[in-house]
């Protein structure tokens, strides 16, 4: 284990002195059991995405709903030109 200090509050210091009092536990105990508990962040994975298509160039919102349905569920695999 390994020794570290952590600056708290007043406040902060006496609710792990009531916590550690009331469960009859040492301080630190319930500090490590508390971090414990903490969840641990998200991890956010990087998504690297590369896309080929051919079109008029127009932004996505300005395009018809008949535009942007052409060719869907068609493969185009291996027809790279």
């Amino acid at each position: 284990m390994r020794k570290t200090s952590v600056y708290l509050t007043e406040e902060q210091a006496a609710r792990l002195k009531r916590l550690a009092a009331a469960e009859g536990r040492p301080e630190a105990e319930i500090l490590r059991e508390a971090i414990e508990r903490y969840p641990e962040p998200e991890r956010r994975r990087k998504i690297l995405c590369y896309a080929v298509a051919e079109g008029p160039g127009d932004a996505i919102e300005q395009m018809s709903e008949e535009a942007l349905l052409e060719g869907f569920g068609e493969s185009s695999l291996g027809q790279w030109r």
